[in-house]
């Protein structure tokens, strides 16, 4: 059995436990976490609860889950686009269709698996067997930069910063439909889709405080390409806020219904610049990754129309 247990914070409170739980810990379905509670195994201030229970700012929960048999994540001789590298982390500029992290369907090249070869296996392990050296995620489909943890002590200090929302991620999208207004900003809760546990949505009851900023770079026919600044990072964040503005982004098959331009498979997302304070020398670095050629050559098309 593994125990996990957490301190609700003011932007989870009166979440019903069942969601507040399966919210926290991803790996984890609702309907399992609702079987561990009917079970007697979740506590909230070491009071067994029912699902229907809703937790509030500083209530502290706990629960035992048994140990879920992981395969073997095997080490990948898979090339990398390395911004960045020193003894404590690692800055990679992450291609399209690449997977951050193994996950069911996808045990085997993932960016850990070349991570793992490429490290010999020295990275955190704060994030589990899983997610080594994992402090952030991108999507597959969006590309660029992914700063990574080579040890705990790096881990806990980036993980900080993410936590106060004080790195820098300034990312490139394209998006459907001329934006009038030269620059925005976006301030709308994010939780999970109670119709759809995988899709995210703006939900003002249950989401998390999120923040996008954007600005029009250039406008095409029918398209804006735009640079978003986040003070938030919540999962889907600019791909949910830029479609519940009416600007969804090109190629999205989550939160698009618009036909992509060019035949194009999967969003025209990337994350271009990361910014942080250094976890040994506490000085700020910043990094950008080129946009992939196959942005690139698309603007090309859109520019020429």
């Amino acid at each position: 059995m593994t125990d996990y247990s957490f301190v609700c914070g003011d932007d989870i409170c009166d979440q019903r436990i069942d969601r507040c739980v399966a919210d926290m810990y991803e790996d984890f379905s609702r309907s399992y976490i609702q079987k561990l509670i009917r079970d007697g195994k979740v506590f909230v201030n070491d009071r067994p609860v029912k699902s229907s229970f809703r937790v509030s700012e500083g209530d502290r929960v706990c629960f035992s889950a048994p140990e879920a048999v992981l395969p073997d994540i095997v080490p990948e001789n898979i090339p990398l686009d390395i911004l960045y590298e020193d003894e404590d982390i690692i800055v990679v500029n992450k291609p399209k269709g690449m997977v951050v992290h193994p996950a069911p369907g996808h045990y085997s090249g993932t960016l850990v698996n070349a991570l793992m070869y490429h490290c010999s296996g020295g990275l955190s392990g704060i994030n589990g067997i899983l997610r080594p050296g994992i402090v952030h995620r991108i999507d597959m489909d969006t590309t660029g930069t992914l700063l990574v943890c080579k040890n705990d002590k790096a881990h806990v200090k980036i993980a900080e910063q993410l936590k106060e929302h004080s790195l820098t991620r300034v990312y490139t999208a394209l998006v459907h439909g001329v934006i009038k207004q030269d620059e925005g900003r976006i301030d709308a809760p994010i939780g999970r889709s109670e119709k759809d546990r995988k899709k995210m949505c703006i939900n003002a009851k249950n989401g998390k405080h999120a923040v996008t900023n954007y600005k029009v770079m250039e406008r095409y026919e029918k398209y804006s390409l735009i640079s978003c600044r986040l003070e938030t990072g919540r999962t889907h964040q600019i791909r949910v806020h830029l479609s519940s503005i009416g600007y969804p982004i090109a190629g999205d098959s989550v939160y698009c219904s618009l036909k992509p331009p060019c035949a194009l498979q999967g969003q025209t997302l990337h994350a271009g610049t990361i910014g942080f304070i250094h976890p040994r020398s506490g000085e700020y670095m910043e990094f950008t990754a080129p946009l992939p050629v196959y942005f690139t050559e698309l603007i090309k098309k859109l520019e020429s129309a």
